[in-house]
């Protein structure tokens, strides 16, 4: 399971794995109060689509397509947390105001695409028995 969970909330037992996933450290946070496993700046949006979208010159949908292209053009950023999700509850920690409208709801969106792609993936083996002369 991927949440993701702000992190000027309080860390719960529940949350499992908690990796910050933005590229700047939370505004009046300090290091040693925010509990992680992990801080992945570079699956964070780049600091240009990020400003883009804070200045209000892309909505959302805009934001979304934008960094899902970065997802998908880097994926060595983003994959541990697929590592993650499969042992267990992965919480995505983000410093955004709006709880619908962020990167880390998009990260979860497209971690989640992966795990459910990964999972259907199956060897060539399992197929050979439908092609005998192969």
């Amino acid at each position: 399971m991927i949440q993701c969970k702000r992190a000027y909330t309080p860390a719960s037992p529940d949350d499992g794995t908690r990796v910050l996933v933005d590229r700047l450290w939370p505004r009046n946070c300090r290091k040693e109060d925010l509990p992680l496993t992990a801080w992945l700046p570079d699956a964070a949006p780049s600091t240009e689509l990020r400003k883009t979208f804070k200045r209000g010159e892309k909505s959302f949908p805009q934001f979304a397509a934008a960094y899902r292209k970065e997802l998908a053009a880097s994926p060595q950023h983003w994959w541990a947390l697929l590592q993650y999700a499969e042992k267990g509850t992965l919480t995505l920690i983000y410093s955004a105001h709006d709880p619908e409208a962020n990167n880390a709801i998009v990260l979860a969106q497209w971690l989640e695409d992966e795990l459910e792609r990964c999972a259907d993936a199956s060897s060539p083996a399992c197929y050979q028995s439908r092609f005998p002369d192969y």
